[in-house]
């Protein structure tokens, strides 16, 4: 036997080996993806209802916020409404407040002239 066939029959168990090595470690690596992905399906298993209950969530909030925009409309309607109301009794206020006071101020005014005129009267009476 030579050197190069005692290399050779080394190389060949190296590589022998080498093969025997890759396919356990293939085995391992499958057995690891295979455990992936049963977890992957549990985890989706569990994360489907998850999925359903904030579907659910984001409509029940969507709806409750245009019924919150629907009452804040209302709200603002009849806010608006009062506040009218509310300006024409001013106004009409107003009007029978100028109204009264013209001539109340003018009849009290020639009240006052009166009595200025009868005190003036009784003051020369009394010299």
């Amino acid at each position: 036997m030579t050197l190069i066939e005692i290399l050779t029959a080394v190389v060949l168990v190296l590589i022998s080996a080498l093969v025997v090595f890759l396919i356990i470690y293939l085995g391992k690596i499958t057995r690891s993806i295979q455990h992936m992905q049963i977890d992957i399906s549990k985890l989706s298993e569990r994360l489907e209802p998850l999925v359903t209950s904030l579907d659910e969530l984001t409509s029940k909030l969507n709806d409750l916020g245009d019924e919150a925009k629907r009452q804040l409309e209302a709200t603002k309607g009849m806010v608006f409404s009062v506040k009218e109301r509310l300006e024409k009794i001013l106004a009409f206020e107003e009007k029978i407040r100028a109204g009264i006071e013209g001539p109340i101020s003018g009849f009290l005014n020639q009240i006052k002239a009166i009595s200025n005129g009868v005190n003036t009267f009784l003051n020369y009476l009394k010299k």
